[in-house]
C-alpha cells in the first residue's frame, strides 16, 4: 500500500508542478519524510491522509486506489470490445456470404421453374 500511494503522491505532486520540498511544506512536514512517503519506505503518509487529501482535492479512496489495476482493467474492457467487434464483423460477413448463396439459389430455382 506505502508504494501505491507514494506513486499517487508523486504523480499528484508533479501534475501541480511542485518539488518534494513544496509538497512537504504545504504538508507541514519534512523533506526527508515526503520523500521516503513518495519511494513507498514509510507508512506515515496515514497520520497525514487528511491533510494530504484537502491538499491534493481527492478522496482517501483515490489516495490509495491501484492506478495499475484500474488501468489493467480498462485494457482488458478494450481488449473485449475489440474482440467483440471482430467477432460481429465476421459473422456479418458470414451472414452477408450466406444471403449472396441464397440468392443465387433463388434466382437459379426461378429460372428451372420456368423451363
Amino acid at each position: 500500500m506505502n508504494v501505491i500511494v507514494g506513486n499517487k503522491l508523486k504523480q499528484l505532486r508533479k501534475s501541480k508542478n511542485m518539488s518534494q520540498e513544496q509538497a512537504a511544506d504545504c504538508l507541514c512536514i519534512s523533506q526527508s519524510a515526503y520523500a521516503r512517503i513518495e519511494r513507498g519506505e514509510s507508512s506515515s503518509w496515514a497520520s497525514h491522509i487528511s491533510k494530504i487529501c484537502k491538499f491534493f482535492e481527492i478522496t482517501p479512496a483515490e489516495l490509495m486506489m491501484n492506478e495499475s489495476r484500474l488501468n489493467k482493467e480498462e485494457s482488458n474492457n478494450l481488449n473485449e470490445s475489440f474482440i467483440i467487434n471482430q467477432l460481429s464483423d465476421k459473422i456479418i460477413e458470414q451472414y452477408e456470404a450466406r444471403i449472396k448463396e441464397l440468392k443465387k439459389i433463388i434466382k437459379d430455382l426461378k429460372r428451372n421453374e420456368g423451363e
